[in-house]
This record gives structure tokens, sequence and C-alpha cells, in this order.
């Protein structure tokens, strides 16, 4: 599967201990959403999710998924760093 890779990769802070992870395309955006959350419901987590199966499907550009991610991150509050 293509992993539909990002112009740019984002870190985040994947955890309330100060670890921090770095996303570089849809595919590990779609794996982070569903695993390394701190939310498990919302509606920018589910538009993320929902447009990086889009764009691992071929519908829409990778783009739109790491801005999709990037909403979800501010709905959880979670820490994102663009590179």
């Amino acid at each position: 599967m293509d992993p539909k890779r990002w112009s740019r990769p984002i870190y985040f802070q994947a955890s309330r201990y100060g670890e921090f992870r770095t996303v570089t395309n849809t595919s590990e955006a779609a794996t982070a959403l569903s695993t390394a959350w701190p939310i498990s419901r919302g509606r920018s987590l589910k538009t993320a999710k929902r447009t990086c199966q889009q764009v691992l499907s071929g519908k829409r550009p990778p783009s739109e998924a790491r801005n999709a991610f990037i909403a979800a991150a501010v709905e959880a509050n979670v820490y994102v760093k663009e590179r």
C-alpha cells in the first residue's frame, strides 16, 4: 500500500510523559489516530480518520490528511510541531 507521503513531517507528543513521535505520511497518521490518541471521540478526530482513509484510497490528496491530523491534534490538546 502506498503510504501517501506528506511534504513535511509532523512531530507530536504521543503521551503525557513527553514521548514524541514523527508522522511522515497518511498511513502513519491513521495508525496514530487509532492507537496513540488521547481521546476516543471528537468531530476533528472523526474527520481526520475519514480523511486518512479517503487519501489512502486515492480519493483525496495527502495534504488534506496532514491538515486534518493537525486539526485533530488541536482538538485533543496534543502538542504538534511542524518541521
